[in-house]
């Protein structure tokens, strides 16, 4: 796995979406500058008070926005969700980008595909910048498994025992997930990527998207 970065920026849909897909990969790497920007819950005092705190964990700075998360998951308009991006992350060059897949990490959540597939086309447009971006690569069979690392043409190790407990704990005690919960339960010990370093190989990877999320 290529990870000589120093400035990295994170770009998730929700607190826990950092820790739960990438966070072994944060933990293994402590030399990282990181700033994550969460699109989602901004509002919501508990969580964000808690994403806060993950933050200070991980060393990281960031910042929140307020995207629709209701139940009923409605489509958002593309440039509203790269509205809300622009509006978080610093407009500075970057080593590495890491975000959602546009086809999302489990069936289904539609905010990590919109901002998976709005992360790709501001990449390409070159209105957020950086050397390489990496999108998540999990799959969960249409809801049979809890979500895991795809393999095949991915970039993906296995955590340590050290490092998946350390996330594991992130999950469990700061975010304050049961051990029964899914998201406790989902934690992947092995975590993958899709890498690129040339925007329209990435911008390639929405015209392969298995779901619609227009």
């Amino acid at each position: 796995m290529d990870t000589d970065h120093q400035t990295v920026a994170i770009i998730v849909a929700h607190p826990d979406d950092e820790t739960l897909w990438t966070g072994g990969t944060l933990i293994d790497h402590p030399d990282w500058r990181v700033f994550i920007a969460c699109l989602c819950r901004k509002n919501d005092e508990e969580r964000a008070g808690k994403f806060s705190k993950v933050l200070n964990y991980y060393k990281a700075k960031g910042a929140m926005s307020d995207l629709d998360d209701g139940p009923a998951q409605q489509p958002l308009a593309e440039k509203l969700v790269q509205r809300k991006i622009l509006g978080l992350v610093p407009h500075k060059w970057f080593d590495l980008i890491i975000t959602h897949s546009p086809d999302g990490e489990y069936t289904r959540h539609r905010r990590h595909e919109e901002i998976g597939k709005a992360v790709i086309k501001l990449w390409h447009s070159g209105k957020i910048r950086a050397s390489a971006l990496w999108t998540f690569a999990y799959e969960d069979g249409n809801r049979t498994y809890f979500p895991k690392a795809i393999t095949n043409g991915t970039s993906n190790y296995e955590l340590s025992w050290q490092s998946w407990q350390k996330k594991y704990n992130i999950i469990t005690e700061i975010y304050g997930f049961a051990t029964d919960s899914w998201e406790a339960m989902a934690t992947p010990k092995r975590e993958a990527f899709w890498q690129f370093k040339e925007p329209e190989k990435a911008m390639a990877q929405l015209y392969l998207q298995k779901k619609d999320i227009k």
